[in-house]
């Protein structure tokens, strides 16, 4: 995407890739597109961190992304996303104006260091690119269970307030970021109905109904840099 070619490679992921950390920075704002975060490759000092309130009565709606098999239900593939953006639970990091292309093929991380007031939740992340015009078009998404956060097969609650280190897989792109696009990145706790919602309460995932708000916040300092690494190719 972006050069809209197709390129044949003898491996996956490609040996030539080049992990590169973008680092979330922001004045405690980054809620919604029009707040102040931003995302460059220079660590953050201390910064404040972003906070936004999750309510599973009122999840962030799926707009696009690799779907299955009901268009109907939802639609799949790549969509505007400034109405996602435009929620003040959802942090938006974003690059300025790039000044030379960057391509990105393979896996897409996140790591995220972040505190909720729930004993259980989600954390979602999104890579965009977004183009002069402002439209910002979605490549890849992933999410994490917090209390699968050490693995599947021992899940453990949270101690509320308590600041965790998390790993979202964001899936796979192959993407040319071309000269005056930007690249974004949202961070939020639901992806609904792509994402079955967290109902915060730490009962039961199969039987519970009860729902509860949660605080979540997000951190990026020097002593938790959350991040998204990406898998950058170099130049020819």
């Amino acid at each position: 995407m972006g050069d809209n070619v197709w390129r044949e490679e003898q491996e996956w992921p490609l040996a030539r890739a080049k992990p590169t950390d973008y680092y979330f920075h922001s004045q405690g704002k980054a809620n919604s597109l029009n707040g102040n975060g931003t995302l460059s490759d220079q660590p953050p000092a201390e910064e404040a961190p972003d906070v936004f309130l999750y309510n599973p009565a009122d999840p962030v709606p799926t707009r696009g992304g690799p779907l299955c098999c009901n268009l109907h239900f939802a639609a799949s593939g790549a969509f505007e996303q400034s109405e996602i953006e435009a929620r003040e639970d959802v942090l938006v990091y974003t690059t300025p104006p790039l000044e030379r292309e960057i391509e990105v093929t393979g896996p897409v991380t996140v790591t995220l260091w972040a505190a909720t007031s729930a004993t259980d939740t989600d954390f979602t992340a999104k890579l965009v690119d977004v183009w002069p015009s402002g439209y910002a078009m979605n490549l890849c998404d992933g999410i994490i269970r917090a209390r699968y956060r050490e693995g599947m097969i021992e899940p453990s609650l949270l101690a509320p307030g308590r600041i965790y280190r998390y790993e979202i897989d964001v899936g796979v792109t192959g993407n040319v970021f071309r000269t005056g696009h930007c690249i974004r990145i949202e961070i939020s706790s639901s992806n609904f109905p792509c994402y079955d919602r967290n109902l915060n309460t730490g009962n039961n995932l199969a039987t519970d109904t009860e729902m509860r708000a949660a605080v979540q916040t997000v951190l990026h300092s020097h002593t938790h840099p959350s991040h998204v690494r990406l898998p950058v190719i170099p130049q020819a």
